[in-house]
């Protein structure tokens, strides 16, 4: 038994010290971009990982899937949905930073046709 505890212990510390994913620290772009997001209350209709609110789409991955110039487009201008903030250049570079960085964290798993419009998840087992 307390041989056990001494590996558990041993590969513990070695998960600790050497296998770190953890994305790098925002840079300064990506933190003036995370401000505006709370500024502007985002968290309230996106979610991050399938939290957040639930009026518009799970930006947890919209760099890699989308692409900068779709980004840029729908947060300079808006959509029927979602307000134009009237954001500056600047802001509007600092949410791309800010989203870019998000997205480098890891994947949403939850797909946006197992999303109902309460915002609970469909789950069907097939």
């Amino acid at each position: 038994m307390l041989l056990t505890f001494l590996f558990f212990g041993c590969y513990s510390g070695i998960v600790y010290l050497f296998c770190d994913n953890k994305p790098d620290a925002p840079d300064a772009a990506a933190q003036r971009g995370w401000k505006v997001w709370q500024e502007k209350n985002c968290q309230s209709c996106h979610q991050f990982y399938g939290l957040g609110g639930y009026m518009g789409p799970d930006l947890t991955n919209v760099a890699s899937q989308k692409g900068t110039s779709y980004m840029r487009g729908i947060i300079e201008h808006g959509t029927g949905k979602m307000p134009d903030f009237h954001l500056s250049n600047n802001e509007v570079n600092d949410v791309i930073a800010f989203l870019s960085w998000v997205d480098k964290s890891g994947k949403s798993q939850v797909a946006d046709s197992s999303v109902h419009w309460t915002g609970t998840y469909i789950i069907s087992h097939k």
